[in-house]
């Protein structure tokens, strides 16, 4: 029975290679991936809001609750024997390693990663984990695009476009905005922009909003009114909150790598989730917004207009009934919102940047303007337009995406009618944080190892390229005991100029240039009075297997070179590489980066 069903599906592989055009058919997948990523989307909502309606419905609003200080430990406890027992997989920084499936391994994602950051983000997220469920759902949905192109047996390249197109469904299909799902995936992801790639990534973000509305309603995912009309007199303003935003975005990049660093250095995932755990219940326990993703917190600040409403923040709280703190309050949030980001998912829970971006912009853009109302210094600053104007310059700085802050923030709220104020802050953010930091959180990982793609075409081939795949090992080794009479015999049977002179434990010690040895090399009498380890030369440079192309070329440039030895981290001796062999392999992948 399997070989029979085995044998129908190659049929119709056959039967749709005959019939249906290749760029047809990959219009017909991102169809399907958008109506995947969108049913995805909302099974991930749907469970984290069950979860977190069940454990917290019946909190005491005036006062402190105790069980913040047990259900985000159970939670990222859980979430981790889940991965490790279940998965046996990483499956954190799932955006960083979207980038690094499409910049190193052709487009190629675990099937796992299909259920996997789904169910561990919604146990995370639902217990109180304080990260965002975007970033999972976009590596659920990129691994959707890529294991429905291998099953169809597409090409590498088309499986990169569809990741792309899984990528744009799940920001599409979860926040109910389609025209930032096709951004996402051009401004975060970097897939190239042609006509190829954009008829497919505009079709399942189109699919995958649309299945959301059907199932989710049509209203903006965060209900915001424009009370007051934008005042030109306020873009000095709108300005400033850019800049305080790109600085925000800067503390909470910086404040997560060296958390990061600290969370790395711990060996046994029981510190990790001792540590987390105990950061995570603690401040959540002092500061209840953190819980969960904060989108309640955001939709209280853009719907309120009054002091009483905006009180309400501190609601199951120490703080409660405090109202003159609440600046304080607000102000420590952003203080430790990185904290308990970076503890989820260091503790073993599994979440994103995404959710937290919005929420400490939202926050920020409401205490900026706060605070200059209080202190009465300048014109009047709606609260509630300053706090979407943040959460569209913290994303543009966190995530390194002015254009996705400005989409991502109109479509999720409405607010069309401040779109120029959004481009403002977006703008200022962006440039305040690239002075700083050339990387977002998402890629500086992989920059860090060569290993990113950019839309720089010259250095996204070299990024594509692998040093395994231009090592040559056609060259005649020798030993440095090795005579000359035995050296003109290897000369006389080799194809090359050059030979590595590698001792007995594997390691290079030079090598011997035929140019260097050619006025000696017919006298017999000197054939047992000098060896290999006197008439070698040592090499202007060594590369190291797991090196960039990018540092091979700078290397090459650098030596003048043209051809150089590669060692592992043990200094053992691999092979060589030419410079003709990287020009070739270098024009043959441009030509083919280039198409359409």
């Amino acid at each position: 029975m399997k070989t029979e069903k085995i044998s129908l599906f190659q049929q119709f592989i056959f039967w749709r290679e005959k019939n249906i055009k290749e760029k047809h058919f990959i219009l017909i997948l991102s169809f399907i991936v958008g109506v995947c990523t969108a049913s995805a989307a909302i099974i991930l909502k749907s469970l984290i809001h069950l979860i977190q309606n069940f454990l917290t419905d019946n909190f005491n609003a005036t006062g402190a609750n105790y069980l913040y200080l047990v259900y985000p430990v159970a939670g990222i406890l859980l979430a981790g024997l889940f991965v490790r027992n279940i998965v046996k997989d990483d499956i954190s920084h799932g955006v960083t390693k979207i980038l690094y499936s499409i910049s190193r391994r052709q487009g190629r994602i675990r099937r796992h990663n299909i259920w996997s950051s789904t169910i561990a983000s919604a146990i995370t997220i639902g217990c109180g984990g304080s990260v965002g469920a975007e970033a999972p759902i976009v590596l659920t949905g990129s691994a959707i695009g890529s294991n429905l192109g291998s099953v169809f047996r597409m090409e590498h390249k088309t499986l990169m476009l569809l990741i792309g197109c899984g990528a744009a469904g799940a920001v599409a299909g979860i926040f109910k905005a389609p025209i930032a799902g096709v951004v996402f995936t051009l401004e975060v992801l970097m897939i190239d922009l042609t006509m190829a790639s954009l008829l497919p990534l505009l079709i399942t973000s189109v699919t995958a909003a649309t299945v959301s509305y059907i199932f989710m309603g049509t209203e903006a995912m965060f209900k915001f009114n424009l009370d007051q009309a934008f005042d030109m007199k306020r873009i000095p303003y709108v300005i400033f909150l850019g800049i305080f935003c790109g600085l925000v975005s800067l503390y909470f990049t910086r404040a997560s790598n060296f958390i990061e660093t600290i969370f790395g250095k711990l060996q046994g995932p029981y510190k990790k989730l001792a540590l987390g755990g105990v950061m995570l219940s603690i401040l959540i326990f002092l500061f209840p917004p953190l819980y969960g993703e904060g989108y309640d917190t955001i939709n209280l600040l853009l719907k309120g207009a009054a002091s009483g409403e905006w009180h309400t923040v501190m609601n199951n709280s120490l703080f409660y009934g405090n109202n003159n703190l609440l600046l304080v309050y607000l102000f420590l949030i952003i203080v430790f919102k990185v904290f308990a980001s970076t503890a989820t998912n260091g503790g073993g829970g599994c979440g994103g940047i995404f959710a937290p971006s919005l929420f400490l912009g939202c926050i920020a853009g409401f205490v900026f303007s706060h605070l200059s109302n209080e202190l009465g210094f300048f014109i009047d600053l709606p609260e509630k337009n300053f706090a979407l104007m943040g959460m569209a310059g913290v994303m543009a700085g966190v995530m390194h995406a002015p254009l996705l802050g400005i989409f991502l923030i109109a479509e999720l709220t409405g607010g069309y009618d401040l779109f120029l104020p959004l481009m403002i802050c977006s703008v200022s953010s962006y440039l305040t944080i690239i002075i700083f930091e050339p990387h977002s959180l998402y890629s500086m990982r992989l920059a860090k190892k060569g290993q990113l793609i950019t839309h720089h075409k010259d250095k996204a081939v070299l990024t594509l390229m692998k040093m395994e795949n231009v090592i040559e090992n056609d060259f005649q080794q020798v030993s440095p005991e090795t005579d000359l009479g035995e050296l003109v015999k290897v000369i006389s049977q080799a194809k090359r100029n050059l030979f590595p002179v590698v001792d007995r434990h594997g390691k290079l010690q030079g090598v011997v240039l035929l140019d260097n040895i050619r006025n000696i090399m017919f006298r017999q009498e000197l054939y047992h009075r000098y060896t290999a380890s006197k008439l070698m030369s040592s090499v202007p440079a060594k590369l190291f297997i797991d090196d960039s192309m990018e540092r091979v070329m700078h290397t090459f440039d650098d030596t003048q070179a043209w051809n150089l030895p590669v060692v592992d981290e043990k200094g053992t001796y691999i092979g060589f590489v030419s410079k003709s062999k990287i020009l070739s392999t270098y024009r043959q992948l441009l030509v083919h980066f280039s198409e359409d």
